[in-house]
């Protein structure tokens, strides 16, 4: 039986002109990628305060599809696991 870790990050990104929220661990290994319109996406941030930018050091690994401007105008909430 598979226990999927718990989501850490949550992160706001354009993706080929639609906007998608990618849903990393503590480790910032992908868990799952979902519209950012969703009403989950907005149970999951309501009252989170993000910060702007997906740092190279911290995410360009797993955000290495992404432009830098992408990274650089993308919102990263930090959850409660």
């Amino acid at each position: 039986m598979h226990v999927q870790k718990p989501a850490k990050y949550l992160v706001l990104i354009e993706s080929g002109g639609a906007m998608v929220a990618r849903l990393f661990d503590a480790q910032r290994s992908p868990l799952a990628e979902i519209d950012a319109t969703s009403e989950e996406v907005a149970v999951m941030t309501e009252g989170v305060v993000p910060r702007r930018g997906a740092e190279e050091d911290l995410w360009g690994r797993v955000l290495a599809g992404h432009s830098r401007e992408e990274r650089e105008a993308a919102l990263v909430f930090e959850l409660d696991p």
